[in-house]
């Protein structure tokens, strides 16, 4: 039954996607407000999608926390369902996002008119922080939020690696708050996993965290410390593989 529910859910997914697309590339020539309009109407209905076919019913804790003024987000990734629920809830956003994901057809040239995002060359190191931190400060500036994926990828929940600094770099330049986010959406819609299971997904924002006058490398080990001791008390995966690992390090 799974399965079923699974496949069903993908299928409208691909619809939907499609769909999507062609209605952005189709109002080109709209302001930047219809694009994002559209972009959070997909997003609404990704998030419903899931819930009503297999479902991932997500839970918003900490809304307490956002600032009023625009901030950076840092949110951990591990599947595709945190990218469309943070859309619904936060205020307008641009992404950072690899620049590959630029030329792939269809897909992408809808998601530069729906997000504005931030393009950059992940391995070009300084320059790519470099980029964040001038492009983001104009969103910034424009009174966009700026989201950061900091491992810059999908990462298995119980897995982590070094946080990028271009968030908190970004934040410090710009006198802005970081707003750290974790959740367990990676224990129902796992990386590369065809089965979605059904659950409570929560959605945790956290304490801004203030990256004025500090080290943007020691602000990324305070907002790391804070959404992996998160993941670790909410997801159930992501508990049992750092439980596994343990008698290897001791």
């Amino acid at each position: 039954m799974l399965l079923i529910r699974s496949l069903v859910f993908l299928a409208f997914g691909a619809i939907s996607v499609a769909v999507g697309a062609l209605l952005v590339l189709l109002t080109f020539w709209a302001p930047s407000r219809v694009h994002w309009a559209i972009t959070v109407g997909y997003c609404r209905l990704a998030v419903w999608a899931g819930r009503f076919f297999c479902g991932m019913d997500p839970v918003v804790e900490g809304l307490e926390n956002l600032p009023e003024e625009p901030s950076v987000i840092m949110i951990k990734h591990t599947s595709m369902l945190e990218t469309y629920w943070h859309v619904t809830v936060f205020p307008k956003t641009a992404w950072v996002i690899k620049h590959e994901v630029m030329w792939v057809p269809l897909l992408g040239w809808a998601m530069k008119l729906m997000l504005d995002p931030i393009f950059i060359n992940r391995s070009a190191g300084r320059s790519a922080v470099k980029q964040v931190i001038e492009k983001g400060g104009k969103k910034l500036d424009e009174g966009v939020w700026v989201t950061i994926f900091p491992e810059g990828t999908r990462m298995p929940p119980g897995e982590t690696r070094r946080y990028g600094v271009s968030g908190a770099a970004l934040a410090r330049n710009a006198g802005c708050k970081i707003v750290p986010v974790a959740h367990n959406a990676g224990d129902f819609w796992g990386r590369r996993e065809l089965i979605k299971r059904p659950g409570k997904v929560r959605f945790c924002i956290g304490p801004p965290i203030d990256a004025a006058g500090r080290d943007p490398k020691e602000t990324n080990l305070i907002v790391q410390d804070w959404i992996e001791t998160k993941m670790n008390e909410i997801s159930e995966v992501y508990k049992n593989k750092v439980a596994e690992r343990r008698p290897a390090e001791t």
